[in-house]
């Protein structure tokens, strides 16, 4: 009956075209892992010109170079690292130490220190935005920014928040948006200006820490200690919320494949959600590993790198479980071709 097939396509095709049907999301999994030393870790980068992950970690940076799987333990120190973010095309990298409060410029190939600079209380995550330059850091306790000119490396301006603030999301014009873990908000900050542009109140969004800009969609995800993601809408103000798995600490975005992604420590999982012009789509999980809570993206491959370990169980309760020692990795996660 071919007027039947043509009619059938006929119906693909325009269900194609207007969004209702489309192609499924890329399928990934767990490929490898790499050893790395013992210890405890903070927040993870991808740095695409020196093709290395870097740690952030209680006394230094760990640099895995993903094309030969080199481990540098210790490429530069830190006091209570919380984040080591590259700058000036891989040249550089910036260092948070939440118990120094201060953020160090490293030369990323050395591991010279170039330059240390008096930031806000307790520095948590830290990012370069790409259109004005600047390296921000997120003061966790003092509630504040730190704008650091690279250039110059010396703090340009400092804009007040208020509360606990976790990681935050570049949408590309000169505009950041913070998460503040304890009042259960985002907040809109306008660099070029140095003023905050807009608050949203995350509501069903318990303890906010990853955020990721999504183009396609124009929204921010934010990751919740709830079992959600918040995705906020800054044109409207509208807040969906969409399931994921417990414990996530950041989110990652690759712009070639249009994917975000979670990690959920607890629930050892990482949630995958589609970026398209209808809205936040969930494009299904990963089983990782329980403690693979934060992780890099390298947008040239799509592989995703997950830090994790095994632990025991607390000798107390609401104790700290211990790290087994021998066991920490670097998970990788690639798309299946």
């Amino acid at each position: 009956m071919p007027h039947v097939r043509r009619w059938v396509a006929s119906v693909i095709s325009m269900l194609v075209m207007t969004g209702t049907a489309r192609a499924e999301g890329p399928a990934y999994a767990v490929t490898s892992r790499i050893a790395m030393p013992d210890g405890g870790w903070d927040l993870a980068s991808f740095d695409p010109t020196l093709r290395r992950v870097y740690l952030a970690r209680p006394d230094g940076v760990t640099a895995i170079d993903v094309e030969t799987g080199v481990v540098t333990g210790r490429l530069a120190p830190a006091n209570g690292g919380h984040a080591a973010v590259p700058s000036k095309a891989g040249g550089e990298l910036l260092v948070t130490s939440g118990k120094s409060n201060m953020a160090d410029i490293f030369d990323s190939r050395t591991g010279a220190r170039l330059a240390s600079i008096q930031v806000g209380e307790k520095p948590d995550a830290a990012l370069i935005e790409p259109t004005t330059g600047l390296g921000v850091v997120m003061n966790g306790k003092s509630g504040s920014l730190s704008l650091i000119d690279m250039s110059a490396r010396r703090v340009v301006g400092t804009i007040p928040i208020g509360g606990s603030l976790e990681l935050a999301a570049a949408d590309g014009t000169g505009r950041i948006f913070v998460n503040v873990e304890d009042r259960n908000e985002l907040v809109a900050v306008d660099l070029k200006n140095q003023r905050i542009q807009a608050r949203f109140t995350l509501t069903g969004c318990e303890g906010p820490t990853g955020a990721a800009w999504l183009p396609i969609s124009r929204r921010v995800l934010s990751t919740c200690g709830n079992g959600v993601a918040a995705v906020t809408d800054p044109a409207t103000g509208k807040v969906d919320l969409v399931s994921i798995g417990q414990g996530p600490d950041t989110a990652m975005y690759d712009p070639n494949r249009r994917v975000a992604f979670v990690p959920a420590g607890r629930s050892g999982e990482l949630d995958l959600f589609d970026d398209t012009p209808q809205g936040v789509k969930p494009a299904g999980k990963v089983a990782t590993q329980r403690g693979a809570r934060t992780g890099a993206l390298d947008p040239r491959s799509g592989r995703i790198y997950l830090p994790a370990a095994e632990y025991t169980a607390p000798a107390d309760a609401g104790t700290r479980p211990q790290i087994v020692p021998g066991s920490v990795v670097l998970i990788v996660v690639s798309p299946r071709k």
